[in-house]
């Protein structure tokens, strides 16, 4: 049987020398090879102690588990851990919470065991509650609660649940619904402050307030009578706001011109009765003159807008003729009489 050469396959063996490989374990091994990777590793380990706060953030330093310090924005540093280790907390970003909701890709489905609730006439209602907060005290908000944000969320609803039962329908859907909002907010404060979330609420607004579907048409025909209620009361005033100043401003007017009146005819009855004691006066030292005197101002007084002719004694009887056509108004003048005696016959 003829036998072939067959050439052996190389080994590792062959391309390195074991004296290089016993030379580099040497140098692993070495002292000062294990000082250069000591202080390279301390390096690390204590540049990892820096950190940086940002704008509207707070930092937090630990020292074994126990608060030491709060950080402002910027550069800080602390011991690496674990002797000391660091949170940071956005304190200034407005954080949302929903009851009675949740929001999906824009659209907003309606979680029934959050939204039902009874009022205080025992209707039953389907409310949604908006509320933003503030983390205000990072050590509360990291340390004394385990999930802050599941903690204001039950709050909300209880303090939603405790307003609305504590309210009709009608307040809570109508006139009384900001105030009711207000009521929420506060109760909801209280609740974080007692429980020590380190939580601020900036706003509590209820979305929506709906009864149930069966009932919901009738209810939203009580709303808008409601507010057409509203518009009318506004429009009154409004109404109100125009004529009672006119009218006021009449009436003074009227008050005005009657004292104006008063003192006028006070004033004249004063002038006439001064006259008349002036008369009286001369009257009692001369009756005849005084009274012949009176009688020519009366007869003056009278004739002095009628239209005098004087006529001739002396013409025989013959009765003299009038122009009677020509006493138009515009020729109805005042004559003015001589003064010289008209002679008798």
């Amino acid at each position: 049987m003829r036998r072939t050469n067959v050439p052996n396959e190389p080994e590792f063996s062959d391309f390195i020398d074991p004296k290089q490989i016993s030379r580099g374990m040497r140098n692993l091994l070495s002292p000062r090879w294990w000082w250069f990777l000591l202080i390279i590793m301390i390096s690390a380990w204590l540049l990892s102690g820096f950190f940086m706060v940002g704008p509207g953030e707070q930092g937090v330093v630990l020292t074994f588990g126990q608060l030491t310090g709060l950080r402002d924005s910027g550069l800080h540093y602390r011991l690496p851990s674990p002797i000391q280790t660091n949170f940071v907390v956005d304190t200034a970003r407005v954080r949302t919470a929903e009851v009675g909701y949740q929001t999906v890709t824009g659209n907003q489905n309606v979680v029934l065991e959050e939204a039902q609730m009874l009022t205080g006439d025992e209707n039953m209602v389907v409310v949604q509650l908006f509320v933003q907060y503030l983390v205000q005290d990072p050590e509360a908000y990291l340390f004394h609660v385990k999930d802050a944000e599941a903690v204001l969320k039950a709050s909300a609803e209880m303090a939603l649940r405790s307003t609305v039962g504590q309210n009709t329908i009608d307040f809570t859907m109508t006139d009384g619904r900001v105030q009711a909002q207000e009521q929420v907010k506060t109760l909801l404060q209280a609740l974080l402050d007692q429980y020590r979330t380190g939580l601020l609420v900036t706003e509590a607004r209820l979305l929506a307030v709906d009864p149930p579907s069966e009932v919901r048409d009738a209810f939203h025909d009580v709303v808008r009578a409601f507010e057409d209620r509203e518009r009318l009361v506004k429009e009154a005033e409004g109404y109100a706001e125009q004529v009672v100043p006119a009218a006021r401003g009449e009436s003074a007017k009227m008050v005005l011109e009657a004292e104006a009146y008063r003192e006028q005819r006070l004033i004249r009855a004063g002038g006439d009765a001064a006259r008349f004691l002036t008369l009286l006066a001369e009257y009692q030292k001369a009756p005849e003159v005084m009274r012949e005197r009176l009688y020519l101002e009366s007869i003056e007084r009278v004739l002095s807008g009628a239209t005098i002719f004087v006529l001739d004694t002396g013409s025989g009887g013959v009765l003299p003729f009038l122009p009677l056509t020509d006493l138009t108004p515009a020729a109805l003048s005042p004559v003015s009489v001589p003064t010289e005696p008209v002679p008798t016959p």
